[in-house]
């Protein structure tokens, strides 16, 4: 009984989940950078003018947030 009982509540989920996509919604915890930030960023890397540090804290991003697109960007 417990896994029908399962069963039913992970297609309802599932087609809740359907449903939200086909309306565009897409679920998840939201970027928390936009990408204007991270071409500023790259941008002031590719100058070479500013250390990591001084970088972040311009557009105030963390280390590891650039240090991760740079190597998104460079693959």
């Amino acid at each position: 009984m417990a896994e029908f009982e399962r069963s039913l509540i992970r297609e309802r989920t599932q087609a809740g989940q359907m449903a939200a996509r086909a309306r565009g919604r897409l679920g998840g915890r939201p970027k928390s950078v936009n990408e204007n930030r991270i071409a500023s960023a790259s941008t002031l890397y590719k100058d070479g003018k500013m250390s990591i540090n001084q970088i972040c804290e311009t557009v105030k991003i963390s280390r590891t947030t650039f240090y991760r697109d740079l190597k998104a960007k460079a693959a």
